[in-house]
């Protein structure tokens, strides 16, 4: 994977504390995956599984991901095609399985200046992000190669198994 990797697309902002239950509710932990990301967020944006676009940036406050490990919370994200999310911060294990799932975890202090719908360009690798709507950039903490290579595998297991196809 090249350090050059940028994506595009509109931004769906939310607060402080997104919970893991809300990106995937314990309701439906019995379903499929692609069910339980029919629900992604929908106790606070009953639209959002039915609007996000892939491509997609998702815009959290602080605690981006709290609560349980559950990795479907980030595995619905990549399912409805969410290439990216950007926060001020983030439960650990979160942004852990972000990165093992091929989701983006960018961690901005000037998270909060994106607003619902701004376009946005996003280079992980440069550590910023341009707001084709506002006409500015923020900055992002740069996501180091290694963590860019999984990303651009698709996750952890394709990049493992890329590796051992290499090695053999």
């Amino acid at each position: 994977m090249s350090n050059t990797m940028s994506l595009s697309g509109s931004a769906w902002v939310y607060g402080d504390n997104v919970d893991t239950d809300l990106l995937a509710p314990g309701a439906f932990m019995k379903g499929s995956v692609e069910t339980m990301a029919e629900h992604c967020l929908e106790a606070i944006d009953p639209d959002f599984a039915n609007t996000v676009k892939p491509g997609d940036v998702v815009v959290g406050g602080r605690n981006f991901g709290m609560g349980s490990s559950r990795e479907q919370a980030a595995q619905v994200l990549r399912i409805l095609g969410v290439r990216a999310v950007v926060a001020k911060s983030f439960g650990g294990i979160f942004y852990r399985n972000a990165f093992n799932l091929g989701l983006l975890a960018l961690v901005s202090d000037q998270a909060d200046t994106i607003a619902k719908g701004d376009d946005l360009k996003v280079d992980p690798a440069a550590g910023r992000i341009e707001n084709l709507t506002q006409g500015t950039v923020i900055a992002t903490e740069p996501v180091p190669d290694h963590l860019l290579n999984i990303v651009g595998a698709g996750g952890l297991v394709p990049y493992l198994e890329q590796k051992i196809k290499g090695a053999a």
